[in-house]
């Protein structure tokens, strides 16, 4: 797995920073403006916190930017954390996104597939569990199609020590309860890349650890298996 390190900053993109933050006009200089995190990053801001991006083709829209885990970059797609927010959704939210993005929120089908069209993209799932223990997945490669394709996921190598749980849902396309698959989202109260049905649902209730229920919490089958919900769920990716 890639990670940054000891990071230089052109004194371009400091200038660029200064000027976007700054409310100038970006003219006056060569300046881009952010497209995901990893820019936001390379700009030369370097706090975890919620910034502004501009994918290719859209208007700008806001999102979480993780810069602390394994060099930084990372634009947070999906986090699951106090059970706040429910996802137990139609499909439309999903498509366009619901939640916080300072707390728990999924972005959007839609955002996903702008900013994974935009160049290669790597996915981190970082998960921790009720006893204080963590785990990560890392995948490869990671998109998700257009709405036409129902937002279809491809995913590729897995390392971590998590376990792989999402490698079986590739080539899926995204459902929910009002648009489903062999009634899986209504079964396990969540939207995900289903198939018949589910080795992980992030999405699914937050039950907090041990439950009876089968399959229907936050779960991840090979770390936590069925019956176990977990405390925190991070999805969060990072060009290539």
């Amino acid at each position: 797995m890639s990670e940054a390190s000891n990071l230089h900053i052109p004194r371009a993109a400091l200038v660029c920073w200064f000027i976007l933050t700054n409310l100038l006009d970006p003219t006056l200089a060569s300046c881009q403006r952010p497209i995901d995190c990893q820019d936001v990053l390379w700009s030369g801001r370097n706090t975890s916190g919620v910034n502004t991006i501009y994918p290719q083709g859209t208007g700008g829209f806001k999102v979480y930017c993780d810069m602390t885990t394994a060099g930084g970059g990372w634009t947070v797609l999906q986090r699951r954390m106090n059970g706040k927010v429910g996802f137990n959704r139609v499909w439309r939210e999903y498509q366009y996104g619901f939640g916080s993005i300072g707390g728990e929120h999924w972005i959007g089908n839609q955002r996903i597939h702008q900013l994974t069209s935009q160049g290669w993209y790597e996915l981190r799932v970082d998960m921790s569990d009720f006893s204080k223990k963590s785990r990560f997945a890392y995948y490869r490669i990671f998109s998700v199609g257009n709405k036409t394709s129902g937002y279809r996921l491809t995913v590729g190598e897995y390392e971590g020590n998590a376990g792989d749980s999402l490698k079986a849902h590739n080539g899926q396309s995204f459902y929910a309860r009002d648009k489903d698959k062999n009634e899986c989202s209504k079964l396990y109260k969540g939207g995900w890349w289903y198939d018949a049905c589910h080795k992980s649902n992030l999405n699914g209730l937050y039950l907090k650890g041990s439950h009876s229920s089968f399959a229907d919490g936050v779960n991840w089958l090979d770390w936590h298996g069925y019956h176990y919900s977990l405390k925190t769920t991070e999805m969060k990716i990072r060009r290539q």
